[in-house]
């Protein structure tokens, strides 16, 4: 049996998760510290951290055991704990060279549709958001597009909290939505930009280069303010596109052959850090100020 052990977290016991989860047997998934000294393997949230290495088993380390560092948000946004560079030995990020990714969501083949069936617009350009801060490269952006189109923006900054409901029902009721991302790095594609895939939008993407989203998806899916001189030429096009609706539909075609997937749960990634700790029996060390900072 190989145990996992979730530092930080409150989960029962469960042998069962992972044969449901990802069809493989024999892995533990616990948070049971007791467990620490026969854990394969121990994963680590770094925003559940305290202010240094006190919030990290203080144990010696058992000799097979391996450390994995989680993390979901951007180097701008995460803090580099002191004294945890080089203590862990795989990591689990949203980026493509994880160990084992984490990413925001996935696009997956699914049977051939005729119908895109897209829902009733009313609206042109919209954003939700609320992590606003006018440093923000995005805030910048949308300061100087405003200028030339209409855009419709909801969130703590514009009238306060959206329901999960309210949420889908807007961005669905939108031609074109803004996924600006809070920073810009490498594979940084937040759920933000699979949301409006989903719910049956045009993406208009601020974010890491083209070529890194066309990792995820066919070019033709999204709009990427990169491609563009100046927010007025941007907002030229979709003007454009919001008059013709061939145009505009095409960029739906993706649709009629895949479709979005969300991305893995915690749950779901600690069955694929077991299923990785069987795999791979070689103990490394990272530095994450090298592999993640740098």
């Amino acid at each position: 049996m190989t145990i996992v052990l979730m530092w930080s977290w409150n989960y029962k016991n469960n042998l069962s998760l992972c044969k449901y989860a990802i069809n493989i047997e024999g892995c533990l998934i616990t948070s049971d510290k007791r467990l620490y000294n026969r854990s394969d393997g121990v994963i680590v949230q770094n925003r559940r951290l305290h202010q240094n290495i006190s919030g990290l088993p203080q144990l010696p380390r058992p000799s097979f055991q391996k450390w994995v560092w989680m993390n979901k948000e951007s180097p701008k946004h995460t803090r580099l704990i002191p004294g945890a560079e080089k203590l862990f030995n795989l990591t689990s990020t949203y980026r493509f060279d994880s160990d084992i990714p984490q990413p925001y969501g996935s696009i997956v083949a699914e049977e051939s549709q005729g119908d895109l069936a897209l829902p009733i617009k009313d609206k042109l350009v919209c954003w939700i958001v609320s992590n606003w801060h006018k440093y923000h490269e995005r805030f910048i952006y949308y300061n100087e597009f405003r200028k030339h189109i209409n855009i419709v923006v909801f969130g703590k900054k514009f009238g306060g909290h959206i329901s999960r409901e309210e949420y889908h029902r807007i961005i669905a009721s939108c031609k074109f939505y803004l996924s600006f991302e809070n920073s810009i790095f490498k594979d940084y594609i937040s759920e933000k930009f699979y949301n409006a895939l989903s719910l049956g939008t045009v993406p208009v993407v601020l974010g890491p280069p083209r070529d890194n989203y066309e990792r995820i998806i066919q070019g033709d899916a999204f709009i990427h303010v990169n491609d563009f001189n100046s927010s007025k030429e941007l907002a030229d096009y979709l003007l454009l596109l919001d008059k013709n609706e061939a145009k505009y539909l095409k960029y739906f075609e993706w649709r009629r052959h895949f479709k979005v997937k969300s991305g893995p749960s915690i749950l779901n990634t600690a069955c694929r850090v077991c299923d990785h700790l069987r795999s791979h029996k070689e103990k490394e060390t990272i530095d994450l100020v090298q592999w993640y900072w740098h």
